[in-house]
């Protein structure tokens, strides 16, 4: 499973999260602690805001660890909000398309989880897209599809509902298929004005994140794991929760989902069995 750190706050160099920690998200990249894999070199990124409306991006399928640009770029780079991710596939080819984060004009999107059968719900779903958003899609995984599926159902209006209808319409296209329907998801997504993310699964196991208020800047950081390699030193999010960040120093935490939309135990065993 992928690892990731999103930053909302005062401007914080690039380096503070992804490089300097001793547990940084280039240490997660190849030695994860609280992921299924400890390595995560299937390429990874970092979108940043500035003064424009877009955030910058940088991608590519390197592991983070060996690419001295991504080194050279935290260290000069400050920002007051961004999203960095090392990638450890569960479908889809190591490309440079396949790298998170994803970009839509204002809009960024990273993705920690998967969507189970998503060889069979994926034309499905595709067909909801209308014709602007298909022809953005670059790359073949279903955290792309998931964020521009959100996007579809109105990300720019109210983004808690835009979560929770894509996440129905993934339980209504297993229901179609009739294949027992499965999501673990952690998210993270921005407009540059305030930081979203989502923890959440269909079964117990949703993957872990975290946040803290960093002690070197007026700012909320939202994590895979912790950066220090110490979990009493975060707030554990609580599985099926939704975080809002936007202003600093600042974080609401809400129910996502009741337990009503989370699929039966034998259907969710069903697909771990397979």
């Amino acid at each position: 499973m992928c690892r990731w750190a999103a930053y909302f706050g005062s401007d914080l160099y690039l380096e503070d999260i992804i490089t300097s920690p001793c547990h940084s998200l280039i240490a997660q990249s190849h030695h994860a602690t609280e992921a299924k894999t400890a390595t995560n070199g299937d390429g990874f990124g970092v979108a940043w805001y500035g003064t424009r409306e877009e955030p910058g991006l940088y991608r590519d399928l390197l592991p983070a660890w060996s690419d001295q640009n991504l080194r050279s770029l935290a260290r000069q780079i400050n920002s007051r909000l961004f999203l960095a991710h090392v990638r450890a596939s569960t479908g889809g080819e190591t490309s440079r398309a396949n790298c998170h984060p994803f970009v839509f004009q204002r809009w960024s999107f990273m993705h920690n989880g998967q969507i189970g059968s998503f060889d069979r719900l994926r034309r499905p779903l595709e067909s909801l897209l209308p014709d602007a958003l298909y022809s953005h899609k670059s790359g073949s995984t279903d955290s792309e599809l998931f964020f521009l599926l959100m996007l579809h159902f109105g990300l720019d209006d109210d983004p808690l509902r835009a979560l929770t209808r894509t996440v129905e319409t993934i339980y209504e296209a297993a229901e179609s298929a009739k294949v027992p329907p499965f999501i673990r998801l952690t998210a993270a997504f921005s407009d540059g004005h305030s930081l979203f993310a989502v923890r959440y699964a269909s079964d117990t196991y949703a993957p872990t994140l975290y946040t803290a208020k960093m002690a070197s800047s007026t700012g909320i950081c939202v994590v895979s794991e912790p950066l220090d390699g110490v979990a009493e030193n975060w707030m554990a999010v609580p599985r099926n929760s939704f975080v809002t960040i936007n202003k600093p120093n600042h974080i609401c935490i809400e129910p996502f989902m009741d337990e009503q939309s989370v699929v039966k135990p034998a259907a969710t065993l069903a697909v771990v069995a397979g």
